[in-house]
């Protein structure tokens, strides 16, 4: 016997996935596991029994309720779920997937629209970071269509502002969070920051690679996982996150110069596969990174901190993120205050997903099919 939830399926920046409302799923959150892999049929590489499309970046959800800090309207819970495995991981958080949450509240009633645009301060629980999303809400309603193209996504739609606040040691506490802004990794050079999302950043060059590469040409270089995987473990302990085998944070970054107008080029990983464009979250831990002198990214920079207003762009595979740093300076130097960005998102199909009725029952047999 099936259950119907109420979901809807959306775009959120270069993402896409599900998102819910916390009170219509079961309230022991161990259930959830088995739910949102049957919802979007993984484990398998395929995911012909569900509604993912057979990446990371497509195999996502958002979970969330009303808030109830004073400062926050909407908390926001993430998961990612793997493609091939039986896993869903709540650790880190998306900040693609953010730019469909100030939608999804606003078209479920959770949150009342106004009149031009709509602003939703938003909770990231997983992290504890907060983010206010401006979502554009001409005549009362959420606005989708517009003007505005990102890499990654085909098209153009309607900018999503989201403005990214209180980033600094995000998981950890601390923005470097061994003490130091450049360390030795089995003789490889590496900046471990927390900013946003935990990351290990090392030079391309120093692990065998351009820089340049396609998404596609470093996910076929299976010995190159498994030497980064090494020292993102080690990275893990050093954190002080632990044993971090099986786990998404840290990320892994190597980053190269510039060579198409950006300020430094990237490339991301989630931590198994290449990112097919840059995760918002490690873009703000790359700008932390190249700011701050004395770190592996900022000899590679292409930016000038003195410039007005400065944008800060990241090549990627399929193009450049661009972010809008609001800097400060101090005594010691330029200080990175706040981050923001422009998304847009989709909503795609609204309504239910169809899962066994059994799943939602703390007392019947897990399903692993």
């Amino acid at each position: 016997m099936q259950t119907s939830i109420p979901a809807i399926l959306m775009r959120g920046g270069t993402s896409r996935g599900l998102y819910f409302n916390r009170t219509d799923l079961p309230d022991d959150q161990s259930l959830w596991d088995d739910i949102l892999l049957k919802a979007f049929g993984s484990p398998d590489p395929r995911q012909v029994d569900g509604v993912g499309g057979t990446t990371s970046v497509t195999s996502k959800s958002c979970i969330l309720s009303l808030s109830d800090r004073e400062d926050c309207d909407i908390d926001y819970f993430f998961a990612q779920l793997s493609v091939e495995e039986a896993k869903v991981d709540y650790t880190p958080s998306c900040g693609n997937m953010l730019a469909g949450v100030g939608p999804y509240a606003i078209e479920t009633g959770m949150i009342t629209a106004q009149v031009g645009e709509t602003r939703v301060r938003i909770h990231q629980v997983n992290t504890g970071g907060l983010v206010e999303a401006v979502v554009p809400t001409p005549a009362g309603q959420v606005e989708y269509e517009g003007e505005v193209a990102i890499d990654g996504v085909p098209g153009v739609a309607a900018p999503i502002l989201l403005n990214f606040m209180n980033v600094v040691g995000a998981r950890t506490g601390q923005l470097f969070p061994t003490g130091k802004k450049i360390e030795t990794i089995d003789d490889v050079e590496a900046t471990i920051i927390d900013a946003a999302m935990p990351c290990l950043i090392m030079r391309a060059s120093d692990v065998g690679k351009t820089g340049y590469e396609s998404a596609a040409e470093l996910d076929a270089d299976t010995s190159f996982f498994e030497f980064i995987e090494d020292k993102r473990i080690k990275a893990g302990r050093r954190m002080g996150l632990g044993d971090v085998t099986g786990q998404v944070q840290p990320k892994i970054i190597i980053l190269s110069p510039p060579r198409d107008g950006g300020a430094i080029t990237s490339r991301y990983f989630v931590p198994d596969k290449t990112h097919q464009t840059h995760a918002i979250t490690g873009g703000i831990a790359v700008a932390y990174a190249s700011i701050t002198p004395g770190t592996i990214a900022e000899p590679m920079v292409n930016m000038s901190p003195d410039k007005p207003g400065p944008h800060f762009s990241i090549e990627h595979p399929a193009g450049q993120l661009h972010l809008s740093l609001t800097l400060k300076r101090t005594d010691e130097g330029v200080k990175l205050e706040a981050a923001g960005i422009v998304r847009t998102a989709r909503l795609i199909m609204q309504g239910s997903v169809m899962v066994p009725k059994r799943l939602l029952s703390p007392n019947t047999s897990e399903d692993k099919g």
